[in-house]
């Protein structure tokens, strides 16, 4: 088969991807091996195997995953794959705990399963609770020959051994293999390894370096980018005043832990009370005010009964139209190719749900709607922009206040001035309280729905961008220069809850708004941290703390890790590089990979043999490496790009074995 008798592996990350990779292997053993030889796999992460860092099962029940519960998977799900020696879905988990009464569970896990449905978000804590335990019911299985050692160590170094004899002696690794060095002074011998370094803590940028050094000199509090549970929370005086930076999802845990986390809560909202909720403060909380670019935080999710509209089915951005795309040898651009199909999906989730839900704010629907069919079919029409001729039909046909601005849907105060932060915040409980209220609407709610088929496309865009599907200056400028922003802001928001209980917050006087664009500085001689937005007309917001609600960079090239630090510095991964429009290198936020499986590509260009990435350091080969893979849903609508960093997972395992890839 290629490999000596005695395998040595090294996974390096024992969070999901890790585990992924070690299921796989298990999997991958038990189909294939005649028993004539053994494997032996080394598991090394600080953190308990499994959960990793970001999952640990002990942090705060506040923070929610960004999906629902029917949603995540660790354990794949396609019949060409070796079958899974155990586990299943994080569905099946909770659905067998919640039967069986959770044995082995605490009294907070057992109350949170006990309230919680296939259609709500799960704490990350459960969540993690479910990858530890599916990863016990594994190693309960391990078939023979397999023997797994777990290092609760971090990886400082991993240099290449030097080629042995083609059968490789008893206990050796045959063609090379690695020297991997841990901090604990224990040394690995492997001979393949697998990064699955998850989140990795980044150098800070020259802002953020020169607010720390300030802070410390001035005996003021910044809390730098990092995931919630790394944050000493306790350090954040009560009762005073807070900046936060940042109004994406972690801006929802921040808010959680510094107003439910000090003890204060959320009740229905009294007859005669604006909102659905109100907020019982409890004395402790400080003053929140938060800023961020668009000066809003990210849209709510729609209450559905899937992960994508059941209503929403795409018609031109398809996997079938990406296959013409390479049947034509053509490598699509972004903006030229792929946005006009997602746009026009858009446009037509919008206006076929408002005929519906708003007849009376279209004229002649049926009319209106025959005619932009036909006019969003492309190619149909040559001559002249398309998105101008579907405009003057949407002036003739739809009522001004209900035609779709896509692109203003994520920036809602864009062009608005205000002439007090007080007034700025009226208008952002209004965003607030129109957004739940769509989220509850779900299917029946245009904008939703406009939406949903963004969040629709994603999953096509993810196979078609992936490993160079998109060339260099478009995945640089256009995906990742504006799209993914503008997608993350609609499509990737928090539990509608979420959104009531800001407004709540809002109307309680706990939290208030910075604005759009605003700018951070320091006033040495008051000694606080300031922020200022040019459309709000009123006093810089003044606080002695600034907390970033954002996690750290995941940029290879400025990662302070150690491990990664020493494998650049040494030639044997780079940074994956890309040239602009205007023909300049850029280097781009992931590792240089060669598919498939994802091999690692050293400093001169050649693949660096037994060497292989998996998770968030592909972001230059993938787009949404973050996000769980998805479990198949009970109504069969799959995406390929659903369960991929579990097919990506089996290739990396079967190349180690050095089994054949399935086609």
């Amino acid at each position: 088969m290629g490999k000596s008798q005695n395998i040595r592996v090294g996974l390096i990350g024992a969070g999901p991807r890790g585990t992924s990779v070690l299921e796989r292997l298990l999997a991958n053993w038990a189909a294939t091996e005649t028993q004539t030889r053994s494997l032996h796999i080394d598991v090394v992460d600080p953190y308990p195997a499994g959960p990793g860092h970001v999952w640990q099962p002990e942090q705060s029940r506040l923070y929610l995953m960004n999906t629902q519960s029917f949603y995540p998977t660790l354990i794949p799900e396609d019949e060409r794959l070796a079958p899974p020696l155990a586990g299943g879905s994080f569905e099946v988990w909770r659905a067998d705990q919640r039967s069986g009464g959770g044995p082995g569970l605490s009294a907070e896990e057992r109350a949170e399963l006990a309230a919680l449905a296939s259609h709500d978000f799960p704490s990350r804590a459960l969540y993690g609770r479910y990858l530890r335990s599916t990863l016990e019911e594994l190693l309960d299985r391990v078939p023979a020959g397999v023997e797994i050692a777990f290092h609760r160590s971090n990886a400082v170094a991993a240099r290449p051994l030097p080629a042995g004899p083609a059968d490789g002696a008893a206990g050796e690794p045959a063609g090379g293999g690695f020297d991997v060095e841990l901090d604990d002074g224990r040394r690995l011998t492997v001979d393949s390894l697998v990064l699955a370094l998850g989140h990795l803590e980044s150098r800070l940028n020259p802002e953020q370096r020169s607010f720390r050094e300030v802070a410390a000199e001035l005996g003021l509090l910044y809390v730098p980018p990092a995931a919630p549970a790394d944050v000493d929370w306790a350090l954040v005086p009560d009762g005073e005043t807070v900046l936060v930076r940042g109004m994406g999802l972690n801006f929802f845990d921040v808010m959680g832990q510094l107003t439910e986390g000090l003890g204060g809560q959320f009740a229905p909202a009294d007859d005669g009370l604006q909102g659905k909720l109100k907020y019982l403060p409890s004395g402790r909380e400080p003053k929140i005010i938060a800023a961020s670019r668009r000066g809003t935080p990210y849209r709510a999710k729609a209450g559905l009964d899937g992960y994508y509209p059941k209503s929403v089915r795409l018609r031109y951005l398809t996997e079938s139209a990406v296959e013409r795309f390479a049947a034509a040898g053509i490598q699509p651009g972004f903006d030229h190719d792929l946005w006009p199909l997602l746009h026009r999906d858009a446009l037509w989730a919008y206006y076929s749900t408002l005929v519906v839900a708003e007849p009376v704010a279209v004229s002649d629907a049926t009319e209106f709607l025959a005619a932009l069919e036909d006019l969003l079919k492309p190619h149909a029409h040559a001559t002249g922009r398309w998105e101008d001729q579907v405009g003057e039909l949407v002036s003739t046909h739809v009522a001004a206040s209900r035609r779709l601005d896509l692109l203003g849907l994520a920036a809602p105060l864009a062009g608005r001035s205000f002439a007090s932060r007080k007034v700025l915040d009226a208008a952002v409980v209004d965003y607030l309280d129109d957004d739940a209220r769509r989220s509850a609407l779900g299917e029946s709610d245009p904008v939703k729905m406009a939406i949903g088929a963004l969040h629709t496309g994603r999953a096509i865009l993810k196979g078609a961008v992936a490993d160079g599907g998109i060339t260099d200056e478009s995945w640089v400028g256009e995906l990742r220069g504006w799209f993914e922003s503008f997608v993350e802001g609609l499509a990737s928001g928090p539990p509608a809850l979420r959104a009531e209980q800001l407004a709540a917050l809002v109307r309680a006087g706990v939290v208030s708004f910075v604005g759009p664009d605003p700018r951070f500085s320091v006033d040495r001689s008051k000694r606080v941290f300031r922020a200022v937005s040019a459309w709000v007309h009123d006093d810089a917001a003044e606080a002695r703390t600034l907390i970033e609600a954002m996690s750290p960079a995941n940029r290879v090239g400025v990662s302070v890790s150690p491990f990664l630090r020493q494998l650049l510095a040494d030639g044997l991964v780079r940074p994956k590089v890309m040239m602009t429009a205007e023909g300049m290198p850029v280097q781009t936020s992931g590792l240089d990979v060669q598919p498939h499986p994802y091999r690692l590509v050293g400093a001169n260009g050649s693949v660096t043999p037994g060497m292989y990435a998996l998770g968030l350091q592909l972001s230059s080969a993938q787009w949404g490496t973050a996000i769980a893979a998805e479990a198949r849903p009970s109504d069969g609508t799959t995406y390929r790009s659903g369960q991929r960093t579990l097919r990506d997972a089996d290739e990396i395992a079967r190349d180690m074995l050095g089994l054949p890839l399935q086609k």
